[in-house]
């Protein structure tokens, strides 16, 4: 059983990471100048819904336009429409909300306005295969690559490729209406051009390049999609000179909430860094051997001591029928590589409030939580060989669900190391 005030005291520090990126207030001060024409607002991701009603609320009116999120995210709004669509695999619902939001952006002149509102999960959630392909081949590409265990940049360069909307090509659409872009980053290093794969905003990434990635981790792409994928739109295409993107809450800025909040209640935080990638599991053994290094011999820092991470990791996926994430999965590594060590208390959770396949955001782990898995009847090893970081989670009591956030700016890790 976790100690309900050490669970209390990492559960603040989510929800001061989570505020930081409160729709209203990550936009606000990057309103853009009223057109002389229409304002069109088109989005996606999971807190598109969020991010639409913020802007109708700080914009007034006139505004239309639509959005799409994932299904259960959605949120009330008075003139942006909002669409459902499946996340992580893409469903037909997706493939009518990327053809809305082609039909907002259609026949705009050069004095009206678009604003993009953006951020993760919108890779999934705006499917538009090629001509030659289909829907079930766009779903069998969303399976392979998220089965490979590649880091979120290359599934994402390699979805823009084989696209009709990813790649910039959204924006390409609108031309020549003036193109803001708002973007909430959950992609490591806060590129632009990566978030949802980059649907108003190119990348320089070639179809090359994407292809050598294939190849360089064998990633098996469905040979229909392999033989489809075409190169995206170039940066320097005349299409984006009326191209402006504004990145407007990341994952730095809410790793840093989260800290002041630590230091106001007399903790000590540290930042490791808002950009980490790699094997779930893996990390989190990583993570655990700082975590024991501080207990044992008071470096690299000294306890008390809150650490904090962030950005992707990624699971590579062994079992089908796994539940979790790669929060979870995260934890699990570093529960067992604590076990029995005192002093350790960790929360690892996905910051829009749904971590992978269940409804959890993630889970809480200290140095008892595997002894109580396998007081439940089960083997923490064999759960994450079976892809079940949730099952072995739930079974010890611990697992986080504080429901859709209405953001997204990806993976949170605080780990509390006391004396």
């Amino acid at each position: 059983m976790i100690d309900p005030d050490k669970q209390a005291f990492l559960t603040s520090l989510f929800d001061a990471a989570v505020q930081a990126a409160d729709a209203k207030k990550a936009l606000a001060p990057f309103m853009p100048a009223r057109p002389k024409g229409r304002t069109v607002v088109i989005g996606a991701g999971k807190g598109a819904a969020q991010l639409a009603a913020a802007f109708e609320d700080l914009w007034g009116e006139p505004v239309e336009g639509v959005v799409v999120t994932r299904y259960g995210y959605s949120c009330a709004t008075r003139h942006i429409r909002v669409l459902e669509a499946a996340h992580p695999v893409p469903d037909a619902a997706g493939l009518v909300a990327t053809q809305a939001l082609f039909d907002a952006v259609a026949d705009m002149g050069p004095d009206d306005l678009v604003v993009a509102l953006v951020c993760g999960g919108g890779s999934a959630l705006l499917p538009c295969p090629p001509e030659g392909l289909t829907l079930e081949d766009e779903q069998a590409m969303n399976e392979a690559l998220l089965a490979s265990g590649a880091p979120i940049g290359v599934m994402n360069a390699i979805r823009k490729h084989a696209s009709g909307i990813k790649g910039g090509r959204l924006a390409a659409a609108a031309y020549p209406a003036r193109m803001v872009s708002l973007i909430v980053s959950d992609v490591p290093g806060d590129d632009p051009a990566q978030v949802a794969s980059g649907p108003t905003v190119p990348d320089a990434v070639t179809l090359a390049d994407a292809r050598a990635m294939i190849e360089a981790r064998g990633i098996a792409l469905p040979p229909r999609v392999l033989a489809a994928l075409d190169p995206a739109p170039v940066p320097d295409d005349p299409v984006f000179a009326r191209s402006e993107v504004h990145v407007v809450a990341s994952a730095r800025l809410s790793l840093e909430a989260a800290a002041q909040k630590a230091q106001a209640a007399g903790i000590p935080a540290v930042i490791l860094s808002d950009a980490i990638e790699g094997e779930a599991e893996v990390i989190g053994q990583m993570h655990a051997a700082i975590a024991r290094e501080v207990v044992a011999q008071g470096r690299p820092f000294t306890a008390p001591v809150v650490i904090l991470s962030g950005g992707e990791t990624t699971v590579t996926l062994r079992h089908k029928d796994g539940r979790g994430g790669r929060n979870t999965a995260f934890l699990l590594g570093f529960a067992q590589a604590i076990e029995g060590v005192q002093g350790i208390t960790a929360l690892a959770a996905d910051t829009d409030g749904i971590d992978g396949s269940e409804d959890n955001a993630g889970a809480f782990a200290d140095a008892g939580t595997v002894a109580a898995m396998r007081a439940a009847g089960v083997d923490p090893m064999d759960a994450q060989r079976r892809n079940d970081a949730w099952g072995a989670f739930d079974a010890a009591g611990t697992i986080f669900k504080p429901g859709p956030t209405g953001t997204n700016v990806n993976d949170f890790r605080a780990i509390l190391i006391e004396n």
